[in-house]
């Protein structure tokens, strides 16, 4: 790789290792479209789908490692919800990443868009998530909320992402999650669905070594920094950043599938 593919790949990742941190998202639904479109566009090789998915994988393991990292101290993780969704969906994100391995490229793209889909119509309905913080006195149903997560990480290990950004909606709106506690709460559940995703990957041959370890270095910069500002700004400017990236994406994604 010369030194401008370098930098772009290192852009890409921390775009979406940035909005990872900010949002509590993996940064999947950022830079899945990114990856599989950019480099291409600019006249670099591009990535085919199962490469995109491989880097995916490793960009929102670092991500999510690094944005937990930084939340740690902060109250908003709710072990818990953590314990229950994240056996959930690494069992899931394990079943699906090995099963990416018999499914086309095209098959890849259409899962990733009807996720988006569903991020996108679960995101408009209206949410009942507040500013709290007190992370260890939520109830919430627990086997609705363990087969959910189990399906979020069975379509998402077949794309490479840890699904927070389906996560981060469901919590919101169908768990009734505080915003601040399902930002930090969904990146350590993104971390551990991660876990599963990246290692099938990497054991199938779909991770792309050097892409992703570029990406990696720009995941431990950007992910803590988006959680420095997410810190910073009212939960409800943060779902609305949420919305519009996950509406972008989705736009994106399905006008690749119905027109190319």
């Amino acid at each position: 790789m010369d030194i401008s593919f370098i930098l772009l790949i290192f852009f890409i990742g921390f775009i979406g290792s940035f909005m990872s941190g900010m949002l509590g998202v993996g940064g999947a639904i950022i830079n899945y479209p990114l990856l599989l479109y950019i480099p291409a566009l600019l006249g670099f090789t591009g990535f085919n789908a199962h490469q995109v998915s491989g880097i995916v994988a490793v960009q929102v393991f670092i991500a999510a490692f690094s944005g937990v990292w930084a939340y740690r101290k902060d109250g908003y993780l709710n072990k818990e919800l953590i314990f229950i969704m994240g056996l959930s969906i690494l069992l899931g994100s394990l079943i699906g990443g090995y099963g990416s391995h018999f499914f086309s490229e095209d098959a890849i793209n259409m899962v990733y868009g009807l996720l988006a889909i569903i991020a996108a119509i679960i995101m408009l309905i209206p949410k009942t998530g507040t500013e709290g913080n007190q992370s260890d006195h939520i109830r919430f149903p627990k086997i609705l909320t363990s087969i959910m997560t189990f399906v979020v990480g069975l379509a998402s290990g077949i794309v490479g992402a840890g699904g927070a950004f389906l996560l981060v909606p469901l919590m919101l709106v169908i768990i009734k999650i505080p915003a601040r506690i399902t930002i930090a709460t969904s990146l350590a559940v993104t971390f551990i669905s991660s876990i599963g995703t990246t290692a099938t990957k990497l054991v199938i041959g779909q991770v792309p070594i050097m892409p992703a370890l570029v990406v990696m270095a720009a995941s431990l910069i950007a992910s803590p920094l988006g959680v420095f500002i997410g810190k910073k700004v009212n939960a409800k400017v943060l779902q609305g950043i949420l919305i519009f990236v996950i509406f972008l994406t989705t736009v994106k994604i399905w006008v690749d599938i119905l027109l190319y």
